[in-house]
């Protein structure tokens, strides 16, 4: 089981068992009760979405928007369809949060997506699931299956007049599809590219029709908040940092997996529970969310909290919550090097700065880490980042760059240590291997 431990566990109560993800499992630890009070009750759906503002619940997906904000921008006047669609495209290096909660608490996303379907005025959803968890799709249809059994989705849900219906969606594993627009192009039929930004999803989503996206951990939090109320919710945080989060800790640790603590809570008990360092050695970086989010050193992140502001405040960003941990055993070139690959690959090539950029920006980190780097190398990884940034439709292009201008900010000596030198200042005979990958010419 990849979820080990947690903090005032919200998400992951109750999950110790075998057989969590069934319906009588769900409904025996509380679930579906807020979804059968708001029906039967008639709960207006401002109110709703105002417990939700009242949460500070962030988006869990990477971006950190205030959910119940999100949801105020749907129409309410809109007469046609409106959708709800849960994005389970979980495809950020280090990620693996959103496949462990359609594993073992399928039943907690479709109960939010069904709140989230009433209080918007929605009337179908899809999740859009990442295309290499086959297993957590064939999962989350058993679960939609149990829930249309029992009359939680479906037409006239428990007599109340309300009807949402939700399907789940198989992706093809493209990383570019986790951007919200490229996923709708995906369920629509058609090439997963981002969409041009205006019109946006709540004016003009699926369909050319309002449309809400949200991260499954960010629906499967919604029945935990209404039952305990916002406030309690953001109590479990701090300020601006509403509730508990999950974190997939991976790399040099004894225990990875996903941790559920609150947010707030110093990096330095997330690396106690995980463990600690494997044999003892030094953390040396730590990437605190995702891939494409900066790299901060090992001195400075033992001093950070795991929370929005206290990342940022670190030069990095929160994310998906995927914290990668490397001990001083890694080459910080040969990191980079994997990491410039993998957005070379994804790269969907619509913006001719991220076709091109991601292209440059690999073959010169892997030149470096060949012993073929030229002294001008680190400028003009510089000044491609900096001409990648902003110029693009979507996010990948700065995702790519951010990574190669915080590794060479913070660990410039290894850099030109490889440029100079043609040779790894990490002694070979200590150096983490790595994973092998295919390699261009430089």
């Amino acid at each position: 089981m990849a979820i080990l431990g947690a903090i005032n566990p919200v998400l992951m109560a109750g999950l110790d068992g075998d057989n969590t993800w069934h319906l009588k499992d769900y409904v025996a630890r509380g679930g579906y009760e807020m979804l059968k009070k708001i029906l039967a009750e008639k709960i207006p759906q401002e109110q709703v979405i105002a417990e939700v503002k009242a949460s500070v619940l962030r988006g869990r997906g990477g971006a950190g928007f205030p959910t119940g904000l999100k949801w105020s921008f749907m129409p309410r006047s809109f007469p046609g369809d409106k959708y709800v669609v849960c994005n389970t495209d979980e495809g950020e290096p280090g990620t693996f949060k959103d496949r462990d909660i359609i594993r073992y608490n399928p039943h907690a996303v479709i109960e939010g997506m069904a709140i989230a379907a009433y209080a918007m005025g929605a009337t179908r959803g899809y999740n859009y699931i990442h295309g290499e968890i086959w297993e957590m799709y064939k999962r989350f249809e058993e679960a939609l299956d149990e829930a249309r059994a029992a009359g939680f989705i479906g037409q006239n849900i428990l007599g109340s007049g309300f009807s949402f219906e939700l399907f789940a969606h198989h992706g093809y594993g493209a990383y570019i599809c986790g951007e919200e627009t490229a996923l709708l192009e995906s369920i629509e039929g058609k090439k997963g590219q981002p969409r041009f930004k205006p019109p946006f999803p709540a004016s003009f989503g699926l369909y050319g029709k309002p449309t809400t996206i949200n991260n499954t951990e960010t629906f499967a939090s919604i029945p935990f908040i209404l039952k305990m109320g916002g406030e309690n919710f953001l109590n479990l945080g701090k300020p601006n940092n509403g509730g508990t989060k999950l974190f997939s800790v991976s790399g040099h640790v004894n225990r990875p997996g996903n941790y559920e603590i609150p947010l707030g809570t110093p990096f330095s008990q997330l690396l106690e529970m995980c463990g600690g360092m494997r044999g003892g050695r030094k953390l040396k970086a730590v990437i605190p969310g995702g891939s494409s989010s900066p790299v901060v050193p090992g001195e400075v992140m033992m001093d950070c909290t795991m929370d929005y502001d206290s990342i940022s405040k670190a030069g990095s960003m929160l994310g998906s919550g995927a914290v990668i941990v490397m001990d001083e055993t890694v080459c910080m070139v040969k990191a980079l090097e994997r990491l410039s690959f993998f957005y070379y690959e994804e790269s969907c090539g619509q913006c001719t700065p991220c076709r091109e950029g991601t292209n440059w920006l690999y073959k010169v980190v892997h030149r470096i880490e060949n012993g073929l780097g030229r002294p001008d190398d680190l400028d003009l990884l510089s000044s491609v980042t900096t001409n990648i940034m902003g110029r693009t439709i979507c996010a990948l292009g700065d995702a790519a760059s951010m990574p190669v201008q915080s590794f060479i900010k913070h660990f410039r000596d290894e850099f030109s240590h490889h440029i100079e030198h043609k040779t790894c200042l990490v002694p070979k005979d200590v150096q983490w291997a790595g994973s092998g990958f295919h390699k261009v010419s430089a």
